[in-house]
């Protein structure tokens, strides 16, 4: 039998140091958050010198421009999560993963195993998309893992002795369907008689990405106006909670139509309209919530944030979530009429198979 792992690697500049991850994603269950865990394997000198070796999981929260930054101020936060001493090795008990046990005896004595926990209440890797010209850092929330050597963990590490690896905290769909999202919106007019009743229905409450949304739609006109033009939209909402008034929406996919209009008084129109979300019809605005680092080529519209109550959002995290918004225009005189459904956006879970084969677990 054999067994493949794919393994990250990433040496410091003075090629002292080495780090071994299988992986960079690591998922929050909302209750619970997946071990982060490595092998750091250190140069002879390094090890013949005694070399204190540090590792901690870094959280780099960015809520401001970088070109708006001036001397003494900053817009950005550097929390550090957890810090543990590698080498020389502390006494604790640590549970080694099958790619661990199996890098300790192809590396030799100079590598060493470590693992993380990640706080459940911690954010969710989420970035704000910049213009293609701005090369700045780009606001938001990611992660890294911190290789360094030093006295203390509180020491300022030096660039040359230093890595960063940088790794996503992401949440995965549920498996229990939701209940339909339906909801029914009427309006009455001064000195006219009757009122305009708008029913939106989504053919279910959780969508993947790249899914197809089914906004079903009826209107019924008992009133005396007419309506011009029906508009549905997609619109993600972020919310940076660090600020009171840093609740902002982007509309990401739309459609509209004048199909069965006008919708003269006392008729009624039943319409399906399709919405396809997706980061490629976005890809040029900026302030688009999408996943983790925007480097990387996989990268996609942030997905929903599942938190387990209003009071476990963090003061340094982003809340990304979605709705569907049906507009009826009814001219100049007769003003909108808006309904507004909010769903789930997520990848779903990983197979098994797929999770073994990223875990470098499966047979060849």
């Amino acid at each position: 039998m054999v067994v493949n792992f794919k393994v990250f690697k990433k040496c410091s500049p003075n090629n002292m140091i080495t780090l071994y991850m299988n992986r960079r994603d690591f998922v929050d269950s909302v209750t619970q958050v997946e071990p982060i865990d490595g092998i750091v394997v250190l140069d002879d000198d390094y090890v013949r010198q005694n070399r204190k070796i540090f590792v901690q999981l870094v959280c780099n929260f960015r809520y401001g421009r970088e070109d708006d930054e001036m001397i003494g101020l900053r817009f950005q936060k550097e929390l550090t999560l957890v810090s543990q001493q590698v080498c020389p090795p502390q006494k604790q008990d640590i549970q080694l993963t099958k790619m661990q046990e199996r890098l300790l005896k192809k590396l030799g004595s100079n590598a060493y195993p470590f693992v993380m926990q990640m706080p459940p209440s911690s954010p969710a890797s989420v970035v704000l998309q910049q213009k293609a010209s701005d090369e700045s850092q780009p606001c938001g929330v990611q992660y890294f893992v911190k290789i360094f050597t030093g006295d203390s963990d509180c020491d300022r590490s030096h660039r040359r002795s230093t890595i960063n690896l940088g790794i996503r905290k992401v949440q995965y769909a549920p498996t229990k369907e939701g209940i339909q999202p339906c909801t029914v919106v009427r309006k009455d007019f001064l000195l006219s008689p009757g009122e305009l009743e708008l029913e939106v229905t989504l053919d279910k409450q959780l969508y993947h990405h790249g899914e197809k949304i089914s906004v079903n739609i009826c209107v019924r006109n008992n009133s005396n106006k007419v309506v011009k033009k029906v508009k549905a939209m997609v619109q993600q909402g972020v919310d940076v909670v660090l600020f009171q008034n840093g609740q902002f929406r982007n509309t990401i996919a739309f459609m509209e139509t004048s199909e069965g209009c006008p919708l003269n008084p006392g008729s009624s129109l039943q319409k399906v309209m399709y919405l396809v979300p997706t980061l490629v019809a976005n890809c040029d605005r900026a302030g688009i919530a999408v996943e983790g680092d925007i480097k990387r080529k996989e990268t996609a519209l942030a997905s929903t944030t599942l938190i387990a109550s209003q009071d476990a959002r963090d003061a340094f995290g982003i809340i990304v979530s979605y709705a569907v918004k049906v507009k009826l225009f009814l001219g100049a005189l007769g003003g909108e009429l808006c309904a507004e459904l909010p769903f789930i956006l997520m990848h779903p879970k990983p197979s098994r198979k797929a999770q073994l084969e990223a875990e470098g677990s499966i047979e060849a």
